[in-house]
């Protein structure tokens, strides 16, 4: 893999990590689009790839919510310990290990019993359509409340459908803005949310995926500049998103997704 493949594939996963357009479609659709052939079939070195690039999107993330993280993890921590804490903060923690639980038990059954479904392009076009869709027509939806009032199965619901996201096209942020928007979530409070969501995921499914890895001599500098450039650009990508829904709503993004979807779908049947 030349340096230069990933430094774009590591932009592309940063950037399309945390805005509801799937990055692990994007990563599907870009090498097919344009044939490259960096892997030469080897689906393992391939699946290492995007856990490195995962794991550089986590590190971005993590520095830029470590506020929200820290305030999060030492509530539950003094909850857990009989401590004087955030009522409020410990109760958002809680919630958000919740989620992690359907995730992770969806994510392990994809692992386990089901057929990868990624090199599938128009099952990916499909699902980036599809999906878009659905965001166009939930971010229509008025919703001024606050993570706050989440109830226990909402926050089961949303960790279900977060679990979706294991196929390709279907986007982790996208799939729970969503239902968030759907519930009457308001944007900025469904994006943060979404945000804090993934990172046990990633971190779970990063650290699974890891037992299996073994990198071949001369591919350090590769995973190692994908990782940096997804890092960088996931930390810009959480920041802008925020700014942005503090200021205009979902449906550009949603028209993105159904029109790319659409093009290549067209661009399949005619090839």
């Amino acid at each position: 893999m030349s340096l230069f493949h990933a430094l774009l594939l590591g932009i592309l996963q940063g950037v399309t990590e945390f805005l509801p357009v799937s990055s692990s479609g994007h990563l599907a659709i870009v090498p097919w689009l344009f044939g490259w052939d960096d892997f030469a079939g080897d689906q393992a070195l391939e699946n290492a790839f995007d856990v490195a690039l995962h794991l550089g999107t986590l590190i971005g993330a993590v520095v830029y919510l470590r506020t929200d993280i820290r305030q999060l993890v030492k509530a539950c921590s003094a909850s857990l310990l009989g401590r004087s804490h955030d009522v409020a903060a410990a109760r958002r923690g809680c919630l958000v290990a919740l989620t992690a639980l359907p995730t992770g038990l969806i994510g392990l059954t994809v692992f386990l019993a089901m057929e990868d479904l990624g090199d599938r392009i128009w099952v990916v076009c499909t699902c980036l359509s599809a999906f878009g869709v659905l965001l166009f027509f939930a971010d229509r939806r008025d919703g001024d409340r606050t993570f706050d009032s989440l109830s226990v199965r909402e926050a089961l619901l949303l960790g279900v459908v977060q679990g979706l996201a294991f196929q390709p096209g279907v986007s982790r942020s996208g799939v729970v803005l969503t239902m968030a928007r759907g519930i009457g979530l308001e944007r900025v409070a469904a994006a943060r949310l979404a945000f804090l969501m993934s990172l046990p995921v990633i971190a779970g499914a990063g650290l699974v995926s890891m037992m299996d890895i073994s990198l071949p001599n001369g591919w350090w500098p590769a995973f190692l500049v994908g990782m940096a450039a997804s890092a960088v650009s996931g930390w810009f990508a959480v920041h802008w998103m925020l700014q942005f829904l503090s200021r205009r709503g979902l449906r550009g993004l949603a028209v993105y997704r159904i029109l790319v979807g659409l093009s290549l779908l067209l661009l399949l049947a005619y090839r």
